[in-house]
């Protein structure tokens, strides 16, 4: 009888161990795809049970009973997190829990270009086949009521950076979060404006921002770009800068700006119209805020491009035009 138990207990212990060593195995034996990458969507408030069908159901060769079992038994199956995951040939089902665990979204991204207008700006995000388009077919109006800001026009409302998203995420989300970081940006600059700029209000200096952003062709040169147009709006000059005429024309705009264009009137004209223009032109990078409530201490008037990127500056209308004729003109 003795025998017996202990026969019985041995085999025990073999069926055990063997068992074991299997289910290690399994842990990391690299599981079956129907593709070298798949994408797996959990939605939120998805039980362990219907996380291991959706493995299942995404393409993945296993069977979901025991890939639940083993969530189970893990203790780790409460720590499942929602969200949209790629799933790489190689994966094994430890691997593959850890991920889900740890929330490892597939993540994507976007830039947004220092510059670009908010026509740019729609497009990028319209290119981005990832996204949920809520706001594709909207108008710039309706858009803007979509993220909470009903009556400001889009211009320069949102910062340009890269932002990461994960597989279907809302565009109305990531508008939001570049508006909100730029309203941090913009209060920030604003809480560090000196006394040499001649903007009275955050929105003029987003405002002016814009036009440095666009006429500053080397990084050293931006605060000097700034300190010309704050010139010129404390002596009352007209900017005239080319950029805001640009803007103005819209799609009309070919390339080539002509002298006809410099004279036809619009609101963004600032040869036709005194002071700051209506609304930004572009989307402003932090240099730039800061640079135009912290232009250069500096008379300058004038600035011309001199070919390389850099900008040759001016107090003086005849010292301008010199520079024209050499720089722009080839003449001395």
């Amino acid at each position: 009888m003795k025998r017996f138990l202990w026969t019985v207990f041995l085999l025990m212990v073999l069926g055990a161990a063997a068992a074991g060593a299997a289910g290690w195995w399994w842990l990391h034996q690299p599981l079956r795809l129907s593709a070298p990458t798949l994408d797996l969507s959990i939605e939120p408030r998805t039980l362990p049970r219907g996380v291991a069908q959706a493995v299942r159901d995404a393409g993945v060769a296993v069977d979901p009973r025991l890939l639940y079992l083993y969530f189970r038994v893990s203790g780790q199956d409460k720590r499942i997190k929602a969200g949209s995951y790629e799933l790489e040939t190689g994966i094994t089902p430890e691997k593959l829990l850890s991920k889900l665990a740890r929330g490892e979204e597939s993540l994507y991204a976007v830039t947004l270009v220092e510059g670009w207008t908010f026509r740019q700006f729609r497009a990028a995000l319209n290119n981005e086949q990832m996204l949920k388009h809520d706001t594709q077919a909207l108008a710039d109006g309706a858009l803007m009521a979509a993220v909470g800001r009903a009556g400001v026009h889009p211009e320069g409302r949102f910062f340009p950076d890269t932002y990461t998203y994960s597989k279907g995420a809302s565009d109305t989300a990531l508008l939001k979060r570049a508006m909100r970081s730029m309203d941090k940006r913009l209060a920030a600059a604003w809480t560090q404006r000196t006394p040499a700029t001649v903007v009275k209000t955050a929105d003029q200096a987003l405002i002016l921002a814009s036009i440095v952003e666009k006429e500053t062709g080397k990084a050293a040169d931006r605060t000097l770009v700034s300190a010309v147009f704050n010139n010129r709006l404390r002596a009352g000059m007209p900017l005239q800068t080319d950029p805001t005429v640009i803007y103005g024309m819209g799609a009309g705009f070919n390339g080539n700006l002509r002298k006809a264009d410099l004279q036809a009137d619009t609101p963004w004209n600032t040869y036709t119209r005194p002071g700051l223009p209506p609304t930004p032109i572009a989307m402003p990078g932090k240099a730039s805020l800061l640079a135009a409530v912290q232009p250069a201490d500096s008379k300058a008037l004038y600035f011309v491009a001199r070919g390389d990127g850099s900008s040759q500056f001016s107090e003086r209308l005849d010292d301008h035009n010199r520079a024209v004729n050499k720089y722009q003109r080839g003449t001395q």
